[in-house]
């Protein structure tokens, strides 16, 4: 008998040690949403719009929430861009293209992905709206609510990372 069959051997005469039982697996409950349920929520509906009309909806009067027309058309009126998924210190301006007619500002989100903005693309969780785009910066600006409930706009700068 060779080596390798006396190591074999050896190997396969040896008890084999106990195992554990497997752990209990849950079974999986689907849920099913059912759409013609009376005061059904909208599953398409923008949460942030939401919130505000809950909060019309539970004061009486006239409700002054701080947003100018302006500000409530920006809101409402628009597709949210995929910038707009990142908090705006997540993103880094890494640099500039310039147009004959037109300047571009390139920013990298957390995932690494480069992306080319322009003067009015949005950008942040808090409906930052940029305003300028200059070789060392973008400048943006943003609504946002405050403690009490009121919305208001915010400046914000985004600097050249270099």
């Amino acid at each position: 008998m060779s080596d390798l069959e006396r190591q074999v051997s050896s190997i396969m005469s040896t008890p084999g040690g106990r195992l554990d039982p497997l752990p209990e697996i849950k079974p999986y409950e689907a849920y099913i949403y059912e759409s013609g349920k009376l005061n059904a929520p909208n599953p398409f509906r923008r949460f942030y719009i939401q919130e505000q009309s809950i909060a019309i909806k539970n004061t009486e009067g006239p409700v002054d929430d701080g947003l100018t027309e302006e500000m409530r058309a920006e809101i409402q009126n628009r597709n949210r861009e995929e910038l707009e998924r990142f908090e705006l210190d997540s993103l880094k301006m890494v640099g500039t293209i310039n147009n004959e007619n037109s300047q571009w500002g390139i920013v990298i989100d957390p995932n690494g992905t480069v992306h080319r903005v322009k003067t009015g693309n949005y950008i942040g969780l808090n409906i930052g709206k940029i305003t300028l785009i200059e070789e060392e910066k973008i400048e943006i600006r943003e609504i946002v609510k405050d403690n009490s409930g009121r919305y208001g706009e915010r400046m914000a700068l985004m600097p050249l990372v270099e």
